[in-house]
Formats: structure tokens, sequence, C-alpha cells
């Protein structure tokens, strides 16, 4: 018996084992007890894998000097096993599994399974095979390096063959002579990896990276590979709209077999309850494999959760990296939860003859500009749509600093727009609300603007008789719409198609409070880009005013 079924065999019914690890667990069992008329695990292949681990041993921390075989930790197993020795019944030769998806949190021996991975290939792949890290950066992709260069010193029966160097390790790259090998380690690009093609890579920290390209990329170059291997590892990121997060959501689908697709093999450590990491200790158990394996690792755990618990300004790093739950700001300023604002789409929502309510966020020049529309139905839920717009000169500057792949963005869904160069193009903006009750057949009631940016444009707009209103940007004008916004979320009254930068910018929003108790979004302390939320918040005051409050409307005279 091998020891990944053991691990897999002896966990996949307990509480300590996260839902999708479980499904994991259980679709490989049924392929290594021989029930698969596809697949098989190859023996000869689990024995060569066996071997080459007890040739490698652990170079330092708590078992440094013991064997990989001995010390390897189960979750570690069932990687090697899976991914390594999962082949096709009528030809041992070809893998399973091409893309293996690795959701861990830290201190879990990651960067060391990744160097083993490597190590493996080193010995197992065809002669003049090409293997390539990548990562957030020129560092953290050197750390795997590093990891192998320690492993291989520590394991003279691998590194050395009748006093003669098998590896050479060098600053930029490690080889393995007898087989004309290479690893690469490479820094973060958005342009530079096309020309690449790897038998095997591994992305680490994908939910830090801004844009995807550097996997695809990765991807596109073993289009010609018979046994193409990508591994794609991460832990939690504060931020739902990163790379890794689409990979982990696609894995879950697989699971769910929902999406066909063979070749994923993924490992998802994520707790299947994100509420109670305060006091929930199976919060921790699944996320943290290793600890169940190691005390030492489950003290210092609980350690760390003790002083998350006491310093606020702790919980992000911990909650995030430590219980792999994305981060939404318990006791903290966050506006509202994401998640309740994604319960609150809809597949359509009929404008025609309906009165709406518009808000414009009409921020610097240079900066990102929304505008918003809002409508009441017969069932007094507030039915919504936002756009938002940014400076077309600037998109990969933004991309990049934001982490946001706002290229695709634009592209894929009809509701950001880029115009103008380095700056907004305040004319398009313009023409786009002018345009808005021709397109979607309502009538405009009223437009809100803010002062500070949007006069001229609220000029132009009041000459083509429209009801512009200036809306303060006060705690005391904003709390009222600010209040009901979030109570309408929360209470399943918000409708709004689906807008995913909508939803990071509520991601990002966060509040606080004045002296008098009053509630609003700060743009000072938000996490990143909020004009969407800002310009959803001035078009529910307009609606607020006059169809809740029952307010009549008159000209604003500028």
């Amino acid at each position: 018996m091998n020891k990944a079924y053991e691990y897999c065999k002896k966990n996949y019914k307990k509480k300590t084992t996260p839902k999708y690890v479980k499904i994991q667990m259980k679709d490989w069992m049924r392929i290594a007890e021989g029930k698969s008329k596809k697949y098989e695990v190859s023996e000869f292949k689990l024995h060569q894998i066996e071997n080459i681990l007890k040739l490698l041993n652990m170079p330092k921390g708590l078992k440094a000097g013991e064997s990989l075989y001995t010390c390897s930790t189960g979750y570690q197993w069932f990687i090697y096993t899976a991914v390594f020795c999962t082949v096709y019944r009528d030809n041992n030769s070809r893998r399973k599994y091409e893309t293996c998806l690795l959701e861990i949190c830290r201190k879990n021996f990651k960067t060391y399974t990744i160097g083993t991975i490597f190590i493996i290939a080193f010995l197992t792949e065809p002669q003049f095979s090409k293997f390539y890290s990548v990562a957030p950066d020129g560092a953290l992709s050197k750390e795997i390096q590093e990891a192998i260069s320690e492993t291989l010193s520590s394991s003279p029966a691998i590194y050395e063959y009748k006093n003669q160097k098998r590896f050479k390790i060098l600053r930029d790259y490690i080889s393995f002579k007898p087989l004309s090998s290479k690893f690469i380690p490479l820094s973060y690009s958005t342009s530079r990896m096309d020309s690449r093609m790897p038998n095997a890579f591994c992305a680490d920290e994908v939910g830090a990276l801004p844009v995807n390209y550097p996997v695809e990329a990765m991807r596109s170059g073993q289009i010609n590979m018979k046994n193409r291997l990508g591994f794609i590892i991460s832990t939690k990121y504060p931020t739902i709209d990163n790379p890794f997060e689409d990979y982990v959501q696609y894995s879950k689908k697989v699971l769910d077999k929902i999406e066909k697709d063979e070749t994923v093999f993924s490992l998802l450590y994520e707790p299947d309850n994100t509420k109670d990491w305060m006091t929930d200790d199976l919060i921790l158990k699944q996320a943290n494999p290793a600890a169940l394996e190691i005390p030492e690792i489950w003290a210092e755990l609980k350690k760390k959760r003790s002083y998350a618990i006491a310093v606020e300004k702790a919980r992000e790093n911990f909650v995030t990296k430590h219980c792999n739950i994305i981060y939404q700001g318990v006791g903290t300023e966050t506006y509202i939860d994401v998640a309740e604002v994604k319960k609150c789409r809809t597949s359509g929502i009929d404008w025609r003859g309906r009165t709406v309510y518009v808000g414009v966020d009409l921020s610097e020049t240079n900066d990102n500009t929304s505008v918003a529309f809002v409508s009441a139905d017969e069932n007094n839920r507030i039915l919504a749509e936002v756009f938002a717009f940014v400076p077309e000169g600037r998109i990969e500057e933004k991309s990049i600093a934001e982490k946001l792949d706002y290229r695709s963005v634009i592209e894929n869904t009809n509701k950001v727009f880029a115009c103008g160069d380095k700056v907004i193009d305040y004319n398009f903006v313009e023409s786009f609300i002018m345009n808005l009750q021709e397109k979607y057949g309502f009538i405009i009631q009223a437009i809100g603007y803010d002062r500070w940016n949007a006069l001229s444009t609220a000029q132009k707009l009041a000459k083509e008789g429209y009801n512009v209103i200036e809306i303060q940007q006060h705690s005391s004008v904003l709390h009222p719409p600010t209040k009901l916004l979030r109570e309408k979320i929360l209470e399943g009254e918000f409708l709004y198609e689906k807008n995913p930068m909508l939803e990071i910018n509520f991601q990002n929003a966060r509040c606080t409070y004045d002296t008098n108790r009053n509630l609003y979004v700060t743009k000072k302390k938000s996490k990143g880009k909020v004009d969407m939320v800002v310009s959803l918040i001035n078009a529910v005051y307009l609606l607020q005013q006059d169809v809740m409050f029952g307010s009549d409307f008159t000209i604003q005279v500028i």
C-alpha cells in the first residue's frame, strides 16, 4: 500500500479534511484501487518516486537530515504520487494530470514541496527538458531555486556519482548534467515569457500576480509537449480578483463535475467554515495539513491566532495566510462583505419606462470615473447599473499598480470603458450619459454630482435640459444613502446584473463614522478604487430623497 493511498484512506472521511480535498481524495482512490478503466497508478513509477525520496534529505528545519521518504507529510505524498504516477492504462508513459493546483497556508513546506517536485522532474523527465518557476517577483522565484540547491547539497547520493557532481548550481539556473536538463527561475514579466518551452513549470504565489499572463505563457509553451505539467500554487490573498481565485473556482467546478477536465488535480486546503476563525480549531486544521502531523506547527499556529485576536492589525495576515480565508475586514471598517453583494446578482433588468436617478463620480482626470443609475421597482427593491471609465493610455500602468487586468475587464464585460489617453475624456462620459435614455428606454429624473470635479460636466448636462443636483460629499449628507444601500443589499432587496468591477469596488470600500456616528465611505481608507460604489451611493441619494423621503426636486442653478 503506498503512502498517498494510506493518507487518503485515513483522512477522506475526517472533519479535518476540507470538502474539496475529500472529493479529490475519493476520485483518486478509485483509480488507486483499480476501479478506473482508463487510468491506473504505475507501480514502476511509484517505486521510482519512493527510491528518489529515500535518497533526498531535508536540508533544515525540524526534521533536518531525515530522508524525504520518512519526513514528507501526507499531502506531499499525495501530490508526488498522484501527479507523477497516475497514468493511462493503455500507455503508461503518458500521465493523467497536466495541472496541479495547490491552495495551502504558509508554513506547510510549500517551497520545499515545489523544490522536491523539480528534483523528481530532473531525474525522471526526458533529455534536454526545461523547467521554470514563475512568481510575482524575482526574489520569490529564487526561493524555489534555493530550496532545490539546499536539498541537493544535503543529498550526496543524488548530488554526486563516483565523486563527480551531477548538478551544476549557478546563480541563474541549475542543470542536471547527465540529461542536459535545466531549471531556470524567472522574474515576473507581462511580455517576455512567450518563447519558453517548459516540460514542467511552477507558478508560485499566484494570488499576488496582477494578471495571469505568466501562467498562460507557460501553458502556451507546452502545447507540443507529450507530458506537459504545470503547478499552480498559492495561499489566499485579501482580494477576490486575483488570478489564483479564477483557477480555484475552475477547479471547484471540475471537482463538482460541472466542468469536465480530467487533467486537473487540485488540493484546496481552505476551511469549509470561514466565520469563526477566532474560536474554531477546525478552521486551522483544514487549512494546515502539516500541522495535523507536526505538533510544533500546531502550537505555533495557536500562538499566532491568540496574537491576531489581541492585535487587530495582525488579523489580515493571520486570517489570510494561516487560515486561507479571504479577509473581509472582521473588526475593521469594511463597508459590506462582497459575498453579500454577489447574492444580489440577477440575470437581467428591464429598464424600459422606468424613472431613474443617475449618480456620477468624476474623479481626477487621470483616475477612474464612474456613472451609476438606479430605480425602485414595485417591491421597493433598488435596481442598479454601474459603469467605470479609465484612461486608455494608463491601462498597463494601472493594471500593474492595482493588480487588476484592466484590459481583460474591458474586453470581457460591457461595464468598463477606456477613453482618452493619459487622462479621462470627459466628452466621452458626457455623451454616454446623454445616450442612456435612448439606449435603455427610461426617463432620467435627476443627475447627482460632486461639485469638486464635475462642475463643467454638470453645466453641459444642465444646458441639455437635464435636472442636475449637486450632492455635498459630507458625512451628514451621505450617511442616509450609504446606510440604505447596505441594508438593501443585506436584505436581498438590491438587484444588479453581473459586474465584476463593481464587486471589486465593493471589496475595496472602507467606511468610517464621524463624531455624530454618520456612516460614509472614505476613499482615503479604502483598499483600492471605489468610484463605482461612490457613484452608486450618489444615485441612491437621489432615489431616497425623491421616492422614499418624498422631496421635490428643483433644477440646480449653476
